[in-house]
């Protein structure tokens, strides 16, 4: 089970990556993530992902905001529950008018 790291705890990793970067002797972002995670105890791949949503977040990546992205999955869950609906009545709506068609007994 992944581990819930606090917000403070993950603010501090991207900021020392920052730092790293900000350097003369500024390595590439990779490098600098790979030397920190393990100081911190945790892996590349998750200081990595931090830095990428904190990136993103300040806007100093071109994409969506994770809450912008948190949206969209959320309004896609919601269409493919409205499509859903949608057939549900479209076959009830047949039904009923094939039973309306159907000749008295």
């Amino acid at each position: 089970m992944p581990t819930k790291y606090p917000q403070e705890f993950k603010e501090r990793a991207v900021r020392l990556v920052g730092d790293r970067l900000n350097h003369a002797d500024a390595p590439s972002i990779t490098a600098a993530i790979k030397d920190i995670a393990p100081r911190l105890g945790i892996s590349h791949n998750t200081l990595a992902r931090w830095c990428n949503t904190a990136a993103l977040d300040t806007g100093k990546e071109i994409s969506t905001t994770s809450d912008a992205a948190a949206e969209i999955r959320r309004l896609k869950r919601e269409n493919a529950e409205l499509r859903r609906t949608n057939e549900i009545l479209k076959t009830t709506s047949a039904f009923f008018a094939a039973e309306l068609d159907r000749p008295a007994r």
